[in-house]
């Protein structure tokens, strides 16, 4: 899977990598779930538009919140499908996390430890990359009012109307693609994001389904490189460039 990312270079070299606006973004070290993260859809590519990462199909009556979407799947699962067909993305990135167990068994048979050693993947050059994905608008359902509430009276605040009022109108949220891992990644995990070289990425917004689904293969490796980084990152809250650091491990 694919479940934190680095968005952290410059707004400027973004702009010109991908020939888009991206309105002043400010740098992410620790780009997660739920956050509203910059995509480039295929109804407006010379825009970069923030939506929520964790995909909920527009016929949803609740939030999914679908992170990833498996490549083998993706056109016949009823969450993706219609998604794939009509409403690509790319999310750009310079990086992103896996967690890998480097423990080593204990006298018992099982492992020496709970804690998992994040990595860090990245081009050798860090530069920007595009991953695949797929958008939705979301309408979540007027929520029912059982009782009446105080502002009806003229007194106090209604607070479950206030907060529906600042949720109302569409949610747009998106999801990235994984394939099977190069031969780098597969050491750290058994999913990879699909990376789509920048020739391919035209194609992947605008193609036909059949040019789209050609791309979902793994990113050859030669030119990646992995490395630990602090378990800091394992916080969604901790945003610093100290995350992309290189650590050691024992």
């Amino acid at each position: 899977m694919c479940g934190r990312y680095t968005l952290c270079t410059p707004a400027a070299d973004l702009e010109a990598r991908f020939d888009a606006d991206f309105g002043g973004i400010e740098p992410s070290y620790n780009c997660a779930p739920g956050q509203k993260l910059p995509v480039i859809a295929d109804e407006d590519p010379r825009r970069a538009t923030r939506m929520k990462w964790g995909l909920t199909p527009a016929w949803a009556d609740e939030s999914f919140d679908l992170i990833n979407a498996r490549a083998e799947t993706v056109r016949k699962k009823r969450s993706f499908a219609d998604a794939f067909e009509r409403r690509r993305c790319l999310v750009p990135a310079d990086g992103f996390y896996e967690w890998v167990d480097r423990s080593v068994p204990n006298d018992n048979g099982g492992r020496g430890g709970a804690d998992k050693t994040p990595y860090r993947v990245a081009f050798n050059d860090d530069r920007p990359f595009a991953m695949a994905g797929l958008y939705e608008r979301w309408e979540p359902p007027e929520p029912e009012t059982t009782q009446t509430g105080l502002g009806a009276f003229g007194g106090g605040s209604d607070t479950v109307a206030e907060e529906a009022a600042e949720d109302a109108g569409p949610i747009e949220t998106f999801t990235i693609v994984t394939t099977e891992p190069n031969a780098l990644i597969s050491d750290l995990h058994h999913r990879m994001a699909v990376i789509l070289a920048p020739d391919e990425e035209e194609t992947w917004l605008r193609g036909g389904p059949d040019e789209a689904g050609a791309l979902l293969d793994p990113y050859p490796d030669d030119e990646m490189t992995t490395y630990p980084v602090s378990t800091r990152v394992n916080a969604p809250a901790v945003d610093t460039p100290e995350l992309v650091e290189p650590v050691g491990v024992d």
